[in-house]
């Protein structure tokens, strides 16, 4: 469905994005995950048409945004960061005039602004002014004039901001909503965004990609914890011994019996080489507590690529 190639920005000497390529799948739900300033906003700004790239291309159903712009900002509802709202207006005024300005057909607009109101849980401040409203019901407010219109692409940079923790959980719950009927990208700087919301994952790290994968590939890792009752003396030449395995090393953590890491070839699967391990185990008659793939946290990952100089994308 979206297809970025190349994408770069530039102010002066100063590269703001910098040849981000990569393309999104119809109904994905897709962090875009980095620190304040990695280029997250820029992105989102040149995919909607808001900003004009130095270099690179956005296509959306195979439609050029920068060429088709107005046709395709009709099928993208944009919440942008810091939702710049008229707080003089009531809800519904407010939405109206937004449905007038997405080209909805006036015939339209009724139940389209009644359903978004329904879908953003706004029923029962609707007349209200949004001015009076919480910092959480401007965000919903922001939402529903993103989603009136239908949209296929829905884009919300850093949608949680300045919430506390109960509209952060209502949120997300409305993300997860709103993500059965169109592909849903979402910036943020918070980990657990990501985590309780997205199904995949692209690092923005000084304004170049360093990762693109799946939350499920990239918690995974390539590494087995195993605890059986024989110490290292015993236990780390027949482990080694394991083609799959390039290193073992023990772990001073707290459980049963000792406890290690095996470091898996980059090809091998966890979950294909454990019972290689297990036949290992039982052949040298040792007991076995656990044996598991290691779940890495995305806090542990997002950690290691803030330290790298210089990542390379993926």
């Amino acid at each position: 469905m979206i297809r970025v190639a190349a994408l770069t920005r530039t102010y002066g000497d100063f590269t703001a994005v910098d040849n981000v390529s990569f393309e999104i799948g119809q109904g994905e739900i897709v962090g875009l995950l980095g620190h304040n300033g990695a280029g997250k906003t820029t992105i989102m700004k040149m995919m909607t048409g808001y900003l004009e790239p130095t270099a690179g291309s956005v296509e959306i159903d195979g439609l050029d945004i920068f060429t088709q712009r107005e046709l395709l900002q009709q099928r993208i509802g944009y919440l942008p960061e810091n939702d710049p709202l008229y707080t003089e207006m009531s809800v519904i005024d407010y939405l109206e005039y937004a449905a007038t300005l997405h080209g909805v057909p006036e015939a339209d607009q009724v139940q389209l602004i009644r359903e978004a109101i329904h879908k953003t849980g706004l029923t029962d401040r609707a007349t209200d002014i949004i001015g009076t409203l919480s910092r959480g019901y401007r965000q919903r407010v922001g939402v529903a004039q993103a989603i009136l219109h239908q949209p296929k692409l829905l884009i919300l940079d850093e949608p949680t901001n300045g919430l506390d923790p109960t509209q952060v959980l209502q949120m997300r719950e409305l993300i997860r909503s709103l993500a059965e009927h169109a592909t849903v990208i979402l910036s943020t700087h918070i980990l657990q965004e990501v985590q309780a919301v997205c199904d995949r994952v692209i690092i923005i790290r000084n304004g170049r990609k360093v990762l693109d994968t799946t939350m499920a590939e990239l918690q995974a890792g390539k590494r087995l914890l195993v605890a059986v009752d024989a110490a290292p003396d015993r236990a780390l030449e027949p482990l080694r011994s394991l083609p799959q395995v390039n290193a073992v090393r023990p772990l001073q953590t707290a459980g049963p019996g000792h406890r290690y890491t095996l470091d898996l070839d980059s090809d091998e699967d966890p979950f294909e080489t454990a019972p290689q391990v297990a036949a290992c185990i039982a052949s040298e008659g040792w007991k076995l507590y656990t044996l598991q793939p290691e779940q890495r946290s995305l806090e542990q990952i997002f950690t290691e690529i803030s330290l790298q100089e210089g990542g390379m994308a993926q």
